[in-house]
């Protein structure tokens, strides 16, 4: 039997398509335009970062200048907290930029290093000790450092914005292990903190700390490379034939070979072959997933790697990554110098990176003393202002070398604030307070 359709129902069968074709169209001109924004928008902030970098660069320098014309504690102190300001912007400026940190590893010490330096000066002079003629010699130089790091971060600056690569297409180049202008950059402004000195004071980075070894690679069997290689291409979930061998392994307290392969950069230890890190280049433009979600999936996943007692602790969500820390936990002792942190993208929940060399250079079998003040003792030395809601042992480090054993309380304080209390299990005396802020995505302590 044949059909037969008239004239108006066939004008309306056109029409009716010519409708869903321009719908398309119009949703997928929408797509791109956002997507194009999107781009634009991540290009933008990677500009600001350099500018970012650059700018606190030069008020380091700056500040560290005047630091050479100070004598009195007042005006230490005073230079010491600015320093550490501008140090910390810096390295949240450096965290912005699409490079592993690890390519810049004298740049990050550096700017871990000096206003914690010049704060163990004003602490000294506060006792009465004035900086001695070795130390304005240091501050000298750590002057000129600071000074090169800026013009150089300024000329790179100038040739980014007259490049016709985006920053983005240059990093990539850059981590397949292409050349340009932007490594020679690079390492120009790594290699100006090759005359720094070694800053020995009473702070978390200083060398004597920063030089301190791993027991557990130490005593742990080296591997070859091609060994390696097939740990990394397991971990990534690819072929050994896959990875490249970047131009330069890892040395310094943790030596280790570092492989690319396909947007994924995995470094492996040369002695006992532990995956180090592993990160993975991806944008991620929508959020699927909750924070209490990536949580859970980096639990899972390091489940699957057979890693065991690692406790969450804290997490941060940025640009759609959730990263998670995880604390090692030992007989009821929390442990936050050994640590993991497993980031997740918020838009399919894949795992783009994973960092344990925390935990590859603290953990170690410990004989913790028992506590020579209860808990209930060091409880009631506790701020008036503060109602304890729960507690615990936990490990923390300090500002040596060695670790703590201490209570760790967790409170509300009376103007609804969380506020995270430690007290020495030996002494009974306070060794740290945080403040924890819970936002939508994240929980931190500062």
């Amino acid at each position: 039997m044949k059909t037969i359709i008239s004239r108006r129902t066939l004008v309306r069968i056109i029409s009716f398509s010519a409708a869903i074709i321009a719908v398309l169209a119009a949703a997928d001109i929408t797509y791109m335009c956002r997507l194009s924004r999107a781009e634009r928008a991540i290009e933008s902030g990677y500009q600001e970062a350099v500018e970012e970098l650059a700018q606190s660069a030069d008020k380091i320098s700056a500040t560290l200048t005047k630091g050479l014309y100070a004598t009195s504690p007042q005006m230490m102190q005073k230079l010491s907290s600015e320093l550490l300001s501008e140090a910390s912007t810096a390295k949240n400026a450096l965290t912005k930029l699409p490079v592993a940190t690890s390519n810049l590893e004298k740049t990050e010490k550096f700017l871990s290093q000096i206003g914690n330096y010049a704060y163990s000066l004003s602490a000294t002079a506060a006792d009465g000790t004035a900086p001695s003629y070795e130390d304005y010699q240091t501050m000298s130089t750590l002057c000129d450092n600071a000074s090169s790091f800026s013009d150089e971060l300024w000329a790179l600056k100038s040739k980014l914005l007259t490049n016709d690569k985006s920053i983005t297409e240059l990093f990539s180049e850059l981590e397949d292990g292409g050349e340009s202008f932007l490594m020679d950059g690079l390492s120009t402004v790594e290699e100006g903190f090759e005359n720094t000195p070694k800053l020995i004071y009473d702070g978390p980075f200083s060398d004597h700390i920063l030089e301190k070894t791993s027991e557990m690679l130490e005593n742990a069997e080296a591997i070859s490379e091609d060994e390696a290689k097939e740990i990394a291409a397991s971990y990534c979930g690819l072929e050994a034939y896959q990875m490249k061998t970047a131009e330069y392994s890892e040395e310094g307290t943790m030596p280790s070979y570092r492989f690319t392969a396909n947007g994924v950069s995995c470094s492996v230890t040369k002695n006992g072959g532990f995956v180090a890190y592993m990160l993975k280049k991806q944008s991620v433009r929508n959020t699927n997933l909750s924070a209490g979600e990536a949580v859970e999936t980096a639990k899972e996943y390091l489940e699957n790697l057979g890693i065991e007692s690692m406790t969450e602790t804290y997490y941060e969500t940025y640009n759609g990554v959730c990263t998670v820390n995880f604390a090692y936990s030992e007989n009821g002792v929390t442990c936050y110098t050994d640590l993991i942190k497993v980031a997740v993208a918020l838009d399919d929940g894949e795992i783009i990176g994973y960092d344990a060399r925390g935990f590859l250079m603290n953990h170690v079998e410990r004989n913790l003393a028992e506590p020579t003040f209860s808990e209930t003792e060091c409880q009631s030395k506790l701020s008036p202002m503060l109602t304890v809601t729960g507690s615990g042992l936990a490990v923390i480090p300090s500002d040596s070398v060695e670790e703590k054993l201490c209570y760790e309380y967790k409170c509300q304080s009376t103007d609804g604030n969380t506020v995270l209390v430690y007290v020495n299990t030996e002494t009974g005396e306070e060794e740290d307070i945080l403040i924890l802020l819970e936002t939508e995505g994240s929980v931190l302590t500062i």
